[in-house]
């Protein structure tokens, strides 16, 4: 039988609570509803190659670990994040040591150069891959990306199909085109995570401004920062122009996660929910857009990173396990390959 030149798209298990139909349900619930598990986090500031800096947030490592998980978050997300926190907690609580690695500047302190990340920015991340597959030259080694960070890791893996660092990957909630995003987030209630986002960016910015010389850049004004209404906006004005684009088009076309899936070769299962209101249904990739290293696993319901199951008052978070069977599984298929 011949193998596939393309990867797969399969129906996911996920199947939503009768009162988590609602995509916004899906998405809030989880950030602002749920009892977030207690996790000790060790913190670790890293130079980077330009003289700046990211930081590292560690759990501990179990007695016996069974590998090391690297997660990346989403657009103005960090260890606080809902999704990281509990993702962190839910694999270490299974024998995962697990590191989150913080964009400049999402770590709480603003960083020190007027370059920030973006939806296609992957030099720190490979930065820090290489950094870690020294320290830890033996360990089963996977990745984990969120939203803005599953469409980063997505893009790193296909610009370096034959990399070293990584025995697998996993993707979830990813903005795979980035310009329907940014037209879809405008559109109705998801406005809303338009507007708490993007204050976010607007102060972070306005806080650098105060000690970084933007003169280079003599169109970012504090006046037109504030007057900011959208992600396009945001991007036209500040992201393209700071790292090199011509405009927000040039940066979407070159930097969406969709354009790099044929070029992995890394084992990566993305996980998506037609109903993600920071998108629409246009991002979602055909078999033919995969890699044949590439499993995407597709549900009607579940929001943004959301995947929520169980009752109102104890809610469970379903890609939890569903990763976890993934790593189990990879790592699994790598010792028997080893014998």
């Amino acid at each position: 039988m011949e193998r596939n030149a393309h990867g797969r798209i399969k129906r996911s298990d996920f199947s939503p609570a009768f009162w988590a139909t609602n995509r916004h349900v899906q998405t809030i619930w989880p950030r602002f509803l749920m009892r977030r598990p207690k996790v000790e986090v060790r913190h670790e500031k890293v130079t980077t190659p330009d003289g700046d800096f990211v930081d590292l947030a560690w759990s501990s490592k179990p007695e016996q670990s069974k590998g090391l998980v690297v997660i990346f978050h989403g657009l103005e997300g960090s260890i606080r994040s809902h999704y990281a926190n509990d993702t962190m907690a839910a694999l270490y609580k299974q024998g995962w040591q697990v590191v989150l690695m913080h964009f400049r500047g999402c770590s709480g302190e603003p960083n020190h150069t007027t370059r920030t990340y973006h939806s296609g920015d992957t030099r720190d991340a490979r930065f820090i891959l290489e950094r870690l597959r020294k320290q830890f030259p033996n360990d089963f080694m996977v990745a984990i990306g969120f939203s803005l960070g599953g469409n980063m890791l997505l893009k790193l893996l296909g610009e370096n199909p034959l990399q070293k660092w990584l025995h697998s990957a996993c993707v979830i909630s990813a903005p795979l085109k980035l310009a329907e995003c940014s037209s879809s987030i405008n559109q109705g209630f998801s406005r809303v995570y338009q507007k708490y986002l993007l204050a976010s960016m607007r102060r972070t910015l306005l806080t650098k401004m105060r000690t970084l010389d933007y003169s280079a850049e003599p169109q970012i004004t504090q006046a037109k920062i504030r007057a900011l209404k959208t992600f396009r906006e945001f991007d036209d004005l500040v992201t393209a122009p700071l790292h090199g684009y011509q405009d927000a088009i040039d940066y979407y076309e070159k930097c969406s996660g969709f354009n790099f899936l044929q070029a992995i070769r890394t084992p990566t299962l993305i996980l998506h929910a037609k109903d993600d209101p920071f998108m629409n249904e246009n991002v979602i990739p055909e078999e033919v857009d995969l890699a044949r290293a590439v499993t995407l696993e597709l549900s009607d319901r579940g929001g943004h990173v959301g995947f929520m199951q169980g009752t109102p008052w104890r809610p469970v978070i379903w890609f939890h396990q569903r990763v976890l069977t993934f790593l189990e599984t990879q790592r699994g298929q790598l010792l028997a390959k080893s014998r």
